[in-house]
């Protein structure tokens, strides 16, 4: 109960795992509960999941500056997390100040750290809102945004959380349609085709969290980028798309079990 009065919003459910707070123990980060760290262990048995957070936070990151080099200057974060190191209004505003940043998490605790960390930031925001509900984040994002311009979209490691019921697939197109052409989709996406033993046991682990996760296959993922034109290197594994050295990726990139691409609304 300290826990949740020194730092958790009030109505947080401390016994049921989330996995922006999961991600966030597996990133090093201190805002998680026993849990999210009890279900983290549980799945760092079955996959290796603290590298598959790692390389898809440098996935992030990567893609955050190649579409500030691209010429885009804000950024709408869908399912961005619990705020840590290499936040994208770091990473942006500091290849570019001008670059604004609008958050959205359907976790309070995620919220709460971020208008925290935000609080003396002109040009990042964050909304607490259900990425499902693209005309509801859009409206509360126009606060910040210009959707007559150009936006970044992120996706990161967020839509294996949205099953299939509830159309993934046409929940990025209802934001593509939202976006000004020249803006970007950078997605990632946990899939069962390198690991599938490994990720159907990651999957039952997930089932008892806030949010269960559906791994999906190459040719799911590369479906949700309807509409966008996938830029080089195509869609590939987190360490392969645009790695800074060689040296950056794995002799097994595909144990990252994520894929990556990023692609441009004509």
């Amino acid at each position: 109960m300290v826990d949740r009065v020194s730092w958790a919003p009030e109505g947080v459910d401390v016994e049921l795992p989330s996995s922006a707070r999961i991600y966030d123990y597996l990133l090093g980060g201190g805002h998680n509960f026993a849990a999210d760290r009890d279900t983290a262990e549980a799945l760092i048995r079955v996959l290796p999941v603290r590298d598959m957070a790692r390389l898809n936070r440098s996935y992030l990151r990567r893609a955050a500056l190649a579409l500030v080099d691209a010429g885009i200057t804000q950024f709408l974060d869908l399912g961005s997390g619990i705020p840590t190191v290499g936040n994208v209004h770091e990473v942006a505003q500091e290849a570019n100040p001008d670059c604004r940043v609008v958050y959205v998490d359907i976790e309070p605790v995620a919220i709460k750290h971020s208008e925290l960390l935000l609080a003396d930031n002109p040009r990042a925001t964050a909304i607490l809102a259900d990425l499902r509900e693209p005309e509801a984040v859009v409206a509360k994002a126009k606060s910040l945004l210009d959707f007559d311009a150009p936006v970044g979209l992120l996706a990161v490691g967020v839509m294996q959380f949205i099953p299939d019921e509830d159309d993934p697939w046409g929940v990025l197109a209802r934001y593509r349609d939202a976006l000004a052409p020249g803006s970007y989709l950078a997605l990632s996406h946990f899939t069962p085709d390198r690991m599938p033993q490994a990720m159907a046991a990651g999957a039952d682990i997930f089932q008892q969290t806030a949010e269960p996760i559906t791994p999906r296959t190459r040719e799911q993922v590369l479906a949700m980028m309807d509409g966008f034109d996938v830029v080089e290197p195509g869609l590939v594994f987190t360490p392969e798309w645009r790695p800074e050295s060689p040296e950056d990726v794995p002799d097994d990139p595909g144990r990252a079990n994520l894929y990556a691409v990023v692609g441009r609304k004509p």
